[in-house]
């Protein structure tokens, strides 16, 4: 039975009327029109719905509205704004980290949560913090360079 849940996303709340199992990635989708994460498998293995949850990596394909409903949710709409880029989309764009894109959100929100709690990450934190996120277009070291770029820039 659809219940109506309250969500905080990106600073603002919003409440919605869905049912509870339902994924996550379709309230913020079809609901609330944030596409910044995509639907990739549908099984959280891909990465692409990343969103962030009190700030950890989360898969919204698969986590129900009724989890996500006490958490402070990020979407890539959050992490920055057209006329203010966060630094981590700068880098990316610098570093032509994206090819066609499909997994950059998933790279950006994960790199994101990596950031917040390792500033300065090593090489090898950086590929672990991204290793669940598929990218097909062999973009991998470039999204690294994009990653420590953004680092920089961020510790100042």
């Amino acid at each position: 039975m659809p219940s109506t849940v309250t969500l905080r996303v990106n600073g603002t709340t919003h409440s919605v009327t869905a049912e509870p199992d339902t994924p996550l990635l379709y309230v913020l989708r079809n609901d609330l029109e944030l596409n910044g994460a995509k639907f990739g498998c549908g099984l959280a293995q891909c990465g692409a719905c990343t969103v962030l949850v009190d700030g950890k990596p989360q898969r919204s394909c698969v986590l129900p509205l009724s989890a996500a409903a006490q958490g402070r949710i990020t979407t890539l709409e959050g992490l920055g704004a057209l006329d203010r880029l966060h630094a981590l989309q700068r880098a990316f764009i610098e570093e032509q980290a994206l090819q066609c894109g499909f997994c950059g959100n998933g790279m950006l929100m994960a790199a994101r949560a990596l950031l917040d709690r390792t500033p300065r990450p090593t090489e090898a934190q950086i590929k672990d913090a991204l290793n669940g996120n598929l990218c097909r277009c062999g973009a991998h070291n470039r999204i690294v360079r994009a990653v420590q770029r953004a680092a920089k820039e961020m510790a100042g």
